[in-house]
């Protein structure tokens, strides 16, 4: 019942920064091993997933997504 909601949809939309972060950081020899969604965020009927890297938000990580692939050596 709740897989076509709103909130799935974000949730799903944050994982799938983490894991563009986790490939490109791969692709460039990084590895963060803490790197996961903060579940605070994830909390309540209106989750606003975080990337917990430090913390960013889901655009954050694909903008440094990208500029990794963009400059990996």
């Amino acid at each position: 019942m709740l897989e076509g909601s709103p909130a799935v949809a974000v949730v799903k939309d944050a994982e799938e920064a983490r894991n563009a972060l986790r490939a490109a950081l791969r692709e460039a020899g990084i590895t963060l091993p803490s790197l996961s969604l903060d579940l605070v965020s994830l909390a309540g009927d209106f989750p606003r997933p975080l990337v917990d890297l430090g913390r960013c938000n889901p655009d954050v990580a694909r903008r440094l997504a990208e500029a990794l692939r963009t400059n990996a050596p």
